[in-house]
């Protein structure tokens, strides 16, 4: 049993390491317990009751078990330490380290945070930014710095925060697109960091403790010479610490990590040496001379007595100084005209705290690059025409300097702050650790850099704060003069805390892509994911030196800084992002322990960074947000299927909330109207779509942007159907992908198909968001007995659209329709325009023609004008409105006169109603034929009667006033009676004849000639309508000899003939017009108002679109879709 419950216990434990990097899932799934050892297992601990569901519940004492005992810890370097040196630490179960807020967390983000700026340019960036401004941007970065802190403690704090750090912490927050975006600006940032510290170590090495290992001499050289000779030693220089560096880090991290005390212990003395310096000032400054011509700072290498001539015995001596501007030696020489017109100054470099030297540092001196460095206070002759020369003999400033480029090249000194949650799970107890360390440690070296501004400036003369490299001090490091007891302190300490930087920089930054590349967001990193059998990542360390090789080459640190700049700011400005949307989403998961934190602090903390990335540099800036969203956008294209319950994720159903409750305030306007899509697919026994072509057409549609929705039926119980159910849903979901038709699948289970497809169209959407328009193919092989049942509920769908007030679009032989990737290089969609629908039949070839295939497509709109109609005004109002509307299309009137019904269209009539009559005696019950039965009696009772004309006018008193007296809720009885009896038919010659009045009190009927054009057309199911413009049926032998009629033509239904006749009409005019046409849109006649036509009306769509290609039937959904107006 013991056994049993580890093992139970692992595959839980599994799980939830499994979690911390892939797609989040139950951790409680172990199926594979068989059912007797179920029984067994949970045997008398109460559990009878749940034992169906152990599987995906497990016991609680089981799960706390599991997470007391959980560590999501993954293999960091002191696992890797334990590898290299025991071959069997992999064997082992790893124990989760024992590590303090001091230990863990603050010494670390202390020495991350303290660098190679502090030592080699916090001087300079008060000589030139000046106290106040430079204690600006020290307050501006380390407020961004703090506020991050913040954010990131809270996040860090609510939940377990696995080796990652920042990315993961983002990643989980905002979604795998921005983690893997902000995952890469952060190791690229990390990455460009450790080339600044190798060049910060270079400099070092080369100006101040080895100049003369300068491969590329410098001695002699003025400029861009010069200049260049210093880039090329770095490159060489820095190439060289590179690969020994990723040397190191390659045998072995252990070595880096042993180091680690080392380096942070240079940093604090260093920092403790120049504070005691400081001090020194106030009662004892150093001897710090420097030399001055007129107001100029010279170069202290070209001389060694600061005076023009001394006096030596009784005579005058030149000394270097004077060779240095003059053409020889003697005092009759010719001289530069400023060194002759100037005198030469020796001032105090540093003449302490007390000496007031503040006052004049205060404000900014910032300088052109070539420009020299001249000391304020001092009056100096100079000729302003006059050009300068010997350049090379005073100190001039290498670069351009103004308030942007001081801030980005200061920004970095201050990162470092994801140092200890890139460590939370070698902590005792990450959840205290992390906010406190790191916010202790920001707090320190916050006041470091503040106190630094102002001691700087109060102790030192502003020529040597703005001397860069100590060129006037005799090449010494500025900050190292001022230490105590010697500047040799300061030199080797930074140099050794450099060293450990850039050494810890590439020992942090492949394991970083190491991290991303195993979540596998990014498809092409997933090599990198990859290392050494003891988890080394090796080909990312490749990757991290290349990429680092990269900053070294430009050689420049105050270059390389802005770059590093941009991506950390990226990084902290996401972190900010993060912790405001979890904490304003209000997500039941954010509970984070750290619970000084707020909305409005993280969105300031955003707003600093974004200000920054501006403010450091504005072309840097965009071309890290350039490669950010290329990244975003890249794992969006691959579809990273990670779902980590992301704060984005939240945002999009908040906003979606949003917008469905402000669409339920009322209707869209006509000017947002747009085509929302309910597509009902038809699926086979395999539950694979039968008409991909549905979906091709929708695609084609949704110019509009507007909803989809795929919905597909099932037939069965939900509990029974659902595997199909899910199959069916994967078979819509692949078939959108490959048509790329964005929305929705749904997929209904129902005891018959016909209730699935009603709940479909009565549940699709949600709240506002609706579809206003369905999509459904004319039914194949309808007039088969085996597919009635598909016809009956295409009619059902017809009749529901209606009542509901939804568009409905039919497309004919949808297997001819072009596929997506099909093209139309010419051709024509035809309109033919019976019936007004609201626009929908204009708005659809708009929609049509934006896409692809139609594009090359023109427009015809047709309509058809009466005999009364005046068919060329009709055409001058149709193209006005064609205008208004903004639609290029051709237009054309047709006229339909009035022609006899044809003996063909009787025949089709007959066939039509044997053929229903046919199928309505298959589905008739007991009760149905037995009124059948009666209804053929009262038709031989009715062949009787005709024989005897003066009964008709009874019978026909009886019809009119069971139909039009009575209730219009008749017993169905006499429904079916009453409908089945043939009316007393008479034929319409045309619509010019005169009824012959029965008798000459009888009122006359109303010609056809009154009957509106639309109402003959218009194709609606109207049986009273046959009394009232249908005279013959007042006047039964007015017509009877105009020719002798078939006996079976007597009983037909009038409705039909007419029915049957126009729709034959308007198909042969269709076809004469657009049988060439690469699609035809037409209006879609009503359905029945009774089911007893049904068959009819189905024969009736066939006619209509006979011989005809591609035609979409359109029915409008009762509102206006296009409007005039602006």
């Amino acid at each position: 049993m013991a056994k049993r419950c580890y093992d139970y216990n692992s595959v839980i434990h599994g799980s939830f390491e499994r979690d911390a990097t892939s797609k989040e899932s139950s951790p409680f799934i172990n199926s594979s317990t068989s059912d007797v050892e179920k029984s067994q297992q949970y045997d008398g601990k109460n559990m009878a009751l749940f034992e169906e569901e152990m599987d995906t519940s497990p016991m609680v004492s089981s799960l706390l078990s599991s997470l007391a005992n959980y560590s999501n810890l993954t293999q960091g370097s002191k696992e890797h330490e334990e590898a290299e040196n025991n071959e069997e630490a992999r064997k082992k179960t790893v124990q989760a380290p024992r590590m303090g807020t001091i230990m863990g967390v603050y010494l670390p983000c202390m020495q991350n945070i303290l660098g190679v700026i502090l030592f080699l340019r916090m001087t300079w960036l008060v000589g030139v930014g000046g106290i106040l401004g430079t204690f600006i941007i020290v307050f501006m970065c380390c407020s961004t710095t703090m506020l991050t802190a913040i954010s990131m403690s809270a996040i860090a704090t609510n939940g377990v925060v696995p080796a990652g750090g920042s990315y993961y912490m983002i990643s989980r927050s905002l979604g795998p697109e921005f983690g893997g975006a902000v995952g890469i600006c952060f190791y690229l940032g990390t990455t460009f960091a450790g080339a600044m510290y190798i060049l910060g170590c270079i400099e070092i090495l080369l100006i101040y403790i080895v100049p003369a290992a300068a491969i590329f001499k410098m001695e002699g050289l003025e400029g861009a010479e010069a200049e260049a000779a210093l880039l090329n030693n770095m490159r060489v220089y820095g190439t060289i610490v590179l690969s020994f560096m990723a040397l190191v880090v390659f045998v072995g991290v252990k070595y880096v990590n042993k180091l680690a005390l080392v380096f942070l212990a240079c940093v604090i003395l260093s920092i403790l040496a120049v504070y005691a310096g400081v001090i020194k000032t106030s009662f004892d400054p150093p001897f710090f001379p420097v030399c001055v011509l007129g107001n100029r700072t010279l170069v202290s290498k070209g001389f060694d007595i600061c005076a023009k001539t001394i006096e030596q015995g009784n005579a005058t001596v030149t000394t270097k100084l004077w060779r240095a501007f003059c053409d020889s030696e003697f005092l009759n020489a010719t001289c530069d005209e400023y060194f002759t017109s100037n005198n030469v100054s020796q001032i105090q470099g540093i003449p302490g705290i007390t000496s007031g030297i503040l006052a004049e540092n205060l404000f900014t001196t910032f300088m052109e690059k070539s420009s020299i460095l001249e000391k304020r206070g001092i009056p100096a002759v100079l000729d302003p025409e006059a050009t300068v020369a010997n350049t090379n003999r005073y100190v001039l400033a290498d670069i351009t300097s103004f308030f942007t480029l001081l801030v980005g090249i200061y920004f970095p000194s201050v990162t470092g702050i994801m140092a200890g949650s890139n460590r939370s799970g070698d902590l005792q107890d990450a959840q205290k650790s992390i906010p406190v360390g790191t916010i202790l440690a920001i707090t320190t070296t916050s006041i470091i850099y503040m106190s630094s501004v102002f001691l700087f400036g109060a102790c030192v003369d502003g020529v040597v704060l703005r001397d860069k490299f100590g060129e006037g001090v005799n090449g010494n490091l500025v900050i190292g003069t001022l230490a105590w007891p010697s500047p040799w302190v300061i030199v080797f300490g930074s140099f050794f805390s450099t060293c450990g930087a850039g050494l810890q920089s590439l020992t942090g930054a492949p394991r970083l892509l190491q991290a991303i590349a195993r979540d596998g967001i990014i498809p092409f990193l997933r090599v990198f994911g990859h290392g050494k059998t003891n988890g080394e990542p090796t080909w990312a360390l490749l990757l991290t030196a290349c990429i680092c090789e990269i900053g070294i080459l430009i050689a420049s640190l105050d270059a390389v800084a802005p770059i590093l700049s941009m991506f950390f700011l990226m990084c902290y400005m996401f972190v900010n992002l993060a912790c405001a949307l979890q904490t304003l989403l209000r997500t039941p998961n954010w509970r984070p322990r750290f619970k000084f934190y707020h909305w409005a602090l993280s969105l300031l903390g955003m707003s600093l960074c974004l200000t920054l990335m501006f403010l450091c540099s504005w072309y840097y800036a965009i071309v890290a947000m350039v490669i950010a969203s290329c990244i975003y956008k890249y794992i969006e294209f691959c579809g990273a299927e990670k779902e980590w319950g992301d704060g984005i994720r939240g945002i999009s159903l908040s906003a979606a909330r949003y917008a469905l409750m402000r669409l339920e305030e009322g209707p869209p306007h006509t000017k947002n109207w747009r085509p929302q899509i309910l597509v009902l697919m038809s699926l086979d026994g395999e539950q694979s779509v039968e008409q991909p072509r549905l979906l091709s057409l929708t695609s084609q549609l949704k110019a509009g942007k507007g909803l989809t929705i795929v919905g597909a039926c099932v037939e069965g119980t939900y509990l029974n159907n659902q595997p199909q159910a899910q199959k069916a849903d994967q078979s819509l979901r692949k078939l959108m992908e490959v048509e790329k038709v964005k929305g929705f699948s749904q997929v209904v289970i129902s005891s018959n198909l016909r209730d699935a497809t009603s709940h479909l169209i009565q549940a699709g959407g949600l709240g506002g968001l609706r579809h206003n328009t369905v999509l459904v193919s004319f039914p194949k092989n309808w007039k088969q007995a085996e597919e009635h049942h598909r016809c009956r509920n295409f009619i059902e769908v017809v009749r529901e659209t209606t009542a509901a007030h939804l568009a409905l679009l039919v497309p004919k032989n949808i297997s001819a329709y072009p596929s997506n990737g099909e093209r139309f290089t010419e051709g024509h969609i035809d309109v033919w325009w019976i019936v007004h629908d609201g626009g929908l039949l204009m708005l659809l070839p708009f929609l049509l023609l934006q896409h692809k295939v139609w594009r090359k497509c023109k427009i015809r709109i047709f309509t058809v004008a009466q005999m009364d109609d005046n068919s060329i005004q009709m055409k001058k109002d149709l193209m006005t409105f064609l205008y208004h509307l903004r639609f290029d299309a051709e237009v054309e009137v047709v006229e339909m006169h009035d022609s006899d019904i044809s003996a063909y269209t009787y025949e089709k009539t007959l066939v039509m109603e044997q053929r229903s009559q046919i199928l309505k005696e298959m589905h008739l019950t007991k009760n149905e034929r037995e009124r059948e039965i009666q209804s053929i009696t009262d038709v031989s009772r009715g062949s009787i009667r005709r024989k005897n004309p003066s009964n008709l006018h009874p019978q026909r008193s009886i019809a009119e006033e069971s139909s039009v007296g009575g209730s219009g809720e008749e017993k169905p009885e006499e429904e079916s009676v009453r409908l089945s009896r043939p009316r007393q038919v008479q034929l319409i010659q045309g619509k010019n004849a005169t009824p012959t009045p029965t008798s000459p009190t009888s009122p006359t009927a109303p010609t056809p000639a009154a009957v509106s054009p639309g109402e003959e057309v218009q194709m609606t199911w109207t049986d009273e309508m046959e009394k009232t413009n249908n005279p013959a049926v007042a006047n039964p032998e007015s017509i009877k000899d105009m020719f002798n009629m078939k006996p079976e033509w007597e009983n037909l239904n009038q409705s039909n003939v007419r029915r049957m006749h126009h729709a034959q009409k308007l198909n042969g005019v269709i076809v004469k017009k657009s049988q060439e046409a690469k699609l035809v849109l037409l209006n879609m006649p009503g359905p029945p108002k009774n089911r007893t036509g049904e068959e009819n009306y189905m024969e009736f769509l066939e006619v209509l679109t006979e011989g005809l290609n591609r035609v979409l039937l359109v029915r409008g959904g009762g509102r206006e879709v296009i409007t005039i107006y602006s």
